[in-house]
């Protein structure tokens, strides 16, 4: 470590180049001394990251929320290794799915970013296809041979009959299955508990075996559910510091208070929480503590595991060119983002997505969905068309999903596939008695 001032500069100096850590003052001057800090970085040893915190336990909420749950005896396999020999261990053909499920709980988030670091695409790729992370609602989400989507109805003013369906075709598509998500294009509670009843009478009146959310701040969730509005999962966009939780409006305790709301509405399983996250917005809340990206969107992950959630996923290109410059970054931090969040244990997701001002195309996008898909990777967005009207962004299709699914020999959740083969038998077919829930028709 003698050729950098502490880990922190070691991990964010080891990083694949990404405009973020550029803007941030962080990354490596040079491809020379990039493999200096790789080199570095493999004779670390994992305790390391013990002995030398990135952010002080007693500064941040985060770090004492990862370390008060950090599983000493689920360590003790890897305890002995450097960073090097971890990645060696992990990419080893004889280390199962059960010896790394079982490591999970032992691993700190900077353990698994710094390994990350020091491994190609393929390696990423290898590693986390090995990872399955299971978790049920209503749905079955993450067996292998199963790939979910989550159908992401959005309209920019909220119009329900355009909502309605929206759905509608994302079912007709088998899409769904991990969950019906609208972002409200308001922060207005009465909106939020309207577009809740409408998810809720649509799940109910067709029987899907699925889970709804609308993604709206958590303290307005809290409100709806006091309200006595149905809601099965709880959302929030969550960050590996404090100060950028704070910028977001929620803290572990607040966290708490919402899981143990929803799950007092016993409305599915014990899994009820949903998070969101994103390389660069830590930087962007200036709340990076000089720490590169990657490294702090694996703390996110350490932070949000321990509210045990249904669903997790990065809106990986979702922030912008200045963090993500190209489909190439892009493409690498998505792979990042679900080998960290596995190795986590943490179902995880992506939004295979871009900004139009990024430098990435919808090709760029084909690539990264499927090399995911080839990961492991338990559930993308279905949005009409990829364009996502309302947040003016770039994402996934319905048809996206069908390609991943019928080119990788991947399935919806079991749940979800057993209904699907209900409307194929049905002699009208569900989905044309739907449209009859349409606002408006009779």
């Amino acid at each position: 470590m003698a050729a950098f001032k502490n880990l922190g500069e070691m991990l964010a100096k080891a990083s694949p180049f990404r405009s973020g850590d550029v803007l941030a003052g962080v990354a490596a001057e040079s491809e020379k001394e990039r493999v200096a800090a790789q080199i570095a970085l493999a004779e670390v040893p994992l305790k390391d990251f013990f002995r030398f915190p990135l952010i002080p336990y007693e500064k941040d909420e985060v770090t004492r929320v990862i370390c008060d749950s950090w599983d000493e005896r689920a360590f003790q396999p890897v305890s002995h290794l450097t960073v090097g020999d971890f990645r060696e261990y992990l990419l080893d053909t004889r280390t199962t799915e059960s010896e790394i499920s079982a490591l999970a709980p032992g691993l700190l988030p900077e353990m698994v970013a710094a390994v990350s670091k020091l491994m190609r695409n393929q390696d990423l790729i290898a590693v986390a296809q090995k990872a399955r992370v299971v978790t049920r609602f209503r749905s079955t989400v993450g067996k292998k041979g199963h790939l979910s989507i989550r159908l992401q109805p959005n309209h920019p003013t909220d119009d329900v009959k355009a909502i309605t369906a929206a759905i509608l075709d994302g079912l007709s598509y088998g899409c769904g299955d991990a969950v019906i998500g609208i972002n409200p294009a308001t922060d207005s509670l009465e909106r939020m508990i309207e577009l809740q009843k409408l998810l809720s009478h649509l799940i109910e009146s067709l029987s899907i075996p699925t889970q709804s959310c609308v993604l709206g701040h958590v303290t307005h969730q809290l409100e709806a559910i006091k309200r006595g509005s149905p809601v099965d999962l709880v959302f929030q966009s969550v960050a590996g510091t404090e100060i950028t939780n704070q910028s977001f409006g929620v803290n572990y305790q607040l966290l708490c208070e919402a899981r143990e709301a929803a799950l007092d509405l016993k409305r599915g399983g014990d899994q009820v929480m949903y998070f969101e996250t994103g390389q660069g917005s830590c930087l962007s809340a200036q709340g990076h503590h000089g720490l590169d990206q990657q490294t702090l969107e694996a703390r996110a992950y350490g932070f949000a595991r321990v509210f045990r959630p249904f669903l997790v996923n990065t809106v990986v290109g979702f922030i912008g060119p200045e963090y993500l410059y190209d489909g190439k970054q892009i493409l690498r931090a998505g792979l990042e983002d679900h080998f960290c969040g596995k190795m986590l244990g943490l179902p995880m997701g992506c939004d295979v997505c871009y900004t139009n001002h990024a430098e990435a195309d919808q090709d760029d996008m084909d690539s990264l969905m499927t090399l995911l898909g080839v990961a492991g990777c338990n559930y993308f967005m279905g949005v009409p068309g990829a364009d996502d009207i309302m947040l003016n962004y770039q994402s996934t299709s319905f048809h996206d999903a069908c390609y991943v699914r019928d080119v990788l020999g991947l399935r919806p959740s079991p749940e979800f596939e057993a209904w699907l083969e209900k409307i194929k038998s049905e002699k009208e077919g569900l989905l044309k008695a739907a449209s009859q829930l349409l606002p408006g028709n009779k």
